[in-house]
């Protein structure tokens, strides 16, 4: 048996005590820590090819229109798209194969990209073939993060389960990486090299979800719980899980108000830094603040959060509050360079505890369209936050803090008046918003006990076989 950095190379072969033995096909197996950190690689290498493409495009429609509208629709497009298909996206992960899952929605994922890369390479790309090639990648991506986040659990011991949700959180943080990446692509290969990248990330994907040996108890869903379900119980079975056991609704609450302030934050912090410095200082405060989301999920994974899971999510809920609203202090590059990598810091730690919490708390035949309903949550919050930020900075806030505003002489002697101030109120009041969720978690009873739940989904462990041919390989091994 090979080991490098956590990984072994095993042959399924199966063989008698005489010594007889005959080969079977071989495929990369790993413990399941490692099975884990193989399908996040190859995620975190096709979100990202995703995420610099999507960026990229975006630009172009900008550059090409000169129309904010329609580079907005492309982020509210693939939203919607996202929310409408989670549903499907559970129910499919419950019913079916989930490598299946995996690999199809990579395939189509890649179709559409080679789609857009034949437009391009043809010259006959137009800013409305991007919509629907957005809006079908999203859906993709709802398809394979809802089956990521379900095999997760099945791989990782609970003990580890933390550290995996920390690590898993850096596929979101890639997102806020790509457009460094992509200005440089862009550069350098042009937009038809930059799609093509991207469908190359495809390729490496599915390589790694083929190849690597995944147990069945992972990929084959357990059906016992959903026996006769008609199309629409099996839609509508991970709400109804999640109201059976106390607490979860609450906790998905939580959560869905967490991303509508990060919404909200995250549409409004690149006008908010530009009313008081330049595109260059813009790049680098959007890198410092990615850097803080990475630093985050780093320790995550090294920690694994509390013991007491509700803990992390009400302690890092209010640090995040408290670096939103401090936001609103002044009009400097420094204040916030310090600040946005602090609140991005507590994403990874809120979302990785409340994800290890809602993966051991529900039924296992649920677990899919549980994970769908946590994705259409946060994606609507976010969605929510996108589309409600602009109007509310435009028509209401900017115009109470400007000189002679309604509020200048009183907020406005507090955070400033003038550009940018009636988007800093919003940040104070969406910390504000934060910190109040998370003394909401810290006294509400039915969240507090939350972690005293009783355990429903059996985690495997470390020394146990995952499946028969590994049970095999250890018999004949011993």
């Amino acid at each position: 048996m090979v080991r490098a950095f956590g990984f072994r190379l095993r042959s399924r072969t199966r063989a008698t005590r005489r010594g007889r033995a005959t080969s079977r096909r071989c495929r990369v197996r790993t413990d399941g820590i490692g099975r884990f950190a193989a399908i996040w690689a190859g995620q975190l290498v096709s979100i990202a090819g995703s995420g610099i493409t999507g960026f990229v495009l975006g630009v172009w429609v900008f550059q090409l229109t000169g129309s904010a509208t329609r580079f907005g629709l492309i982020m509210l497009l693939e939203a919607a798209a996202a929310i409408a298909v989670a549903p499907v996206a559970g129910m499919a992960v419950d019913r079916v194969d989930r490598r299946a899952v995996l690999v199809v929605s990579d395939v189509v994922a890649a179709a559409a990209t080679a789609v857009l890369l034949a437009l391009v390479a043809g010259g006959g790309l137009r800013v409305w073939h991007v919509y629907p090639i957005a809006a079908a990648t999203a859906m993709c991506a709802t398809f394979r993060m809802v089956a990521f986040t379900t095999v997760l659990p099945l791989l990782v011991p609970e003990r580890h389960l933390g550290r995996a949700n920390g690590l898993a959180q850096t596929l979101p943080a890639v997102q806020i990486a790509a457009p460094l990446a992509a200005g440089g692509l862009l550069a350098a290969v042009q937009l038809r090299g930059v799609v093509l990248i991207d469908l190359c990330t495809y390729a490496v994907a599915l390589a790694i979800t083929l190849l690597i040996g995944l147990p069945e108890r992972a990929i084959r869903p357990d059906r016992a719980g959903s026996a006769g379900e008609g199309a629409w119980a099996e839609l509508t079975g991970g709400w109804r899980e999640l109201r059976r056991r106390p607490g979860l609704p609450h906790l998905l609450l939580l959560l869905g108000g967490f991303h509508l302030a990060a919404g909200m934050a995250g549409v409004l912090v690149q006008p908010l830094i530009l009313t008081f410095a330049g595109p260059s200082t813009l790049g680098v405060l959007m890198f410092v603040g990615g850097a803080g989301m990475f630093a985050g999920s780093a320790v995550m994974t090294a920690w694994g959060g509390p013991t007491r899971r509700i803990t992390g999510v009400q302690v890092f809920l209010a640090i995040g509050g408290i670096a939103l609203a401090l936001h609103s202090l002044a009009p400097s590059a420094l204040l916030i360079g310090v600040l946005a990598p602090a609140f991005l810091f507590t994403l990874p730690v809120i979302t990785g505890s409340a994800m290890s919490l809602l993966q051991t708390k529900v039924d296992p035949s649920a677990l899919g369209r549980v994970m769908a309903g946590v994705r259409m949550t946060a994606q609507g919050g976010t969605a929510l936050g996108f589309a409600a930020a602009g109007p509310l900075a435009d028509l209401v806030f900017e115009p109470l803090l400007r000189p002679g505003g309604a509020l200048a002489g009183s907020v406005g002697t507090v955070i400033g008046v003038g550009d940018g101030r009636g988007i800093a109120l919003i940040f104070a009041i969406t910390g504000a918003a934060l910190i109040a969720l998370a003394a909401w978690a810290a006294t509400s009873p039915v969240l507090r006990a939350v972690d005293d739940l009783p355990d429903l989904l059996t985690t495997p462990d470390d020394n146990t076989p995952t499946d028969k041919g590994e049970a095999d390989a250890r018999t004949v091994a011993g």
